[in-house]
């Protein structure tokens, strides 16, 4: 384990690692839980996610990283070290990590991040754009003269870039995903059914019968919350088609930024882009339906995958082999 390259997503939704020659070795839950009283970090990950709107008021569960970047920096110390320890329990400096940051991370963020994981005892950190990793995942060869557009929709930002000749050549993001997706849930059934849900539970149903186009079959599923009104514990029922009535707001943000990046982008690079298609990454990219939205208001094919949401991390990870020729042609990645 001593002298291996690792690869790093730091999602709001999830904390992924890359082992080189081992593959993916962490996926857990970017979420950290402390008590109030002594400041003491109780459990991260899985444990933590579990504690996720059961806590009394001494215990407090947070998730450090947001939009892809860190909103609370101690805490996300804490969260990287405790899983790279995971890993490995030697005190050898790692040679070199790889992380995967949003395009248009500003250099405050990206200097949080390598402070943060330089912190756990890594010698050098190099940064990596999220589109660009995603490409990777996904199987593209970026360093052709070829256009290829990557739409990553991660849980708090959508990444989008034209990737061409190892390099970025139009990029743009918007901070709608899957967490826009889990607050118009709520606030739908908040509105239409009188009914207070929590996140996680938004989360479920998404999971369960979310859809941005409609199913050829209808599902339905069972919301447990409190009425609006009496405060009491209430249940009710959604179906699909009421899944899409939430969720077609958010969804077609995401189009409209897609659009607009389609718009900038140069004839010969779109040209590319509408023979080989839009290629469709991110956890959120699971949402039944939204590549078929996608495809019928760009009209242009989308190619969807059977992970998604690993695409960054493996691409991360196999960039590791030529790390060097990437770090050279990278638009904004730096060593540290």
């Amino acid at each position: 384990m001593i002298g291996t390259d690792i690869a790093i997503d730091l999602g709001t939704s999830r904390f992924k690692v890359y082992l080189d020659g081992k593959g993916i070795v962490v996926s857990e839950p970017s979420i950290i839980a402390v008590d109030n009283l002594t400041d003491e970090v109780i459990p991260i990950g899985s444990d933590a996610y579990d504690m996720l709107g059961r806590t009394s008021e001494r215990i407090t569960v947070s998730r450090p990283l947001s939009n892809g970047v860190i909103s609370n920096f101690s805490m996300a110390e804490q969260l990287i070290s405790y899983y790279l320890k995971q890993i490995s329990s030697s005190r050898v400096f790692m040679p070199r990590v790889v992380v995967s940051v949003p395009c248009n991370v500003t250099e405050v963020e990206k200097r949080a991040v390598v402070e943060a994981i330089t912190a756990a005892g890594v010698r050098k950190v190099c940064l990596i754009e999220e589109p660009v990793a995603a490409a990777i995942g996904a199987g593209v060869d970026i360093a052709v003269p070829h256009g290829t557009m990557i739409v990553d929709i991660g849980e708090g930002a959508t990444d989008m870039a034209v990737i061409s000749l190892n390099g970025i050549a139009v990029a743009n993001s918007c901070n709608i995903a899957g967490a826009s997706f889990n607050d118009a849930i709520v606030k739908y059934v908040r509105k239409k059914f009188n009914l207070i849900i929590g996140d996680r539970t938004a989360e479920e149903a998404k999971i369960a019968i979310g859809c941005a186009y409609p199913r050829k079959t209808l599902l339905k599923y069972t919301l447990k919350g409190r009425n609006a009104m009496n405060g009491l514990p209430e249940t009710t029922e959604m179906n699909s088609d009421e899944m899409i009535e939430a969720l077609i707001e958010p969804a077609i943000s995401i189009v409209r930024t897609v659009q607009e990046t389609l718009e900038a982008t140069p004839p010969e690079l779109l040209a590319d882009i509408f023979t080989d298609g839009i290629y469709l990454t991110g956890g959120s990219a699971n949402l039944y339906g939204f590549s078929t939205l996608l495809s019928k208001k760009t009209k242009i094919p989308v190619v969807t995958f059977e992970n998604p949401e690993n695409c960054v991390v493996l691409g991360a990870g196999k960039a590791l082999e030529n790390i060097d020729t990437l770090q050279r042609s990278s638009r904004k990645g730096d060593y540290y």
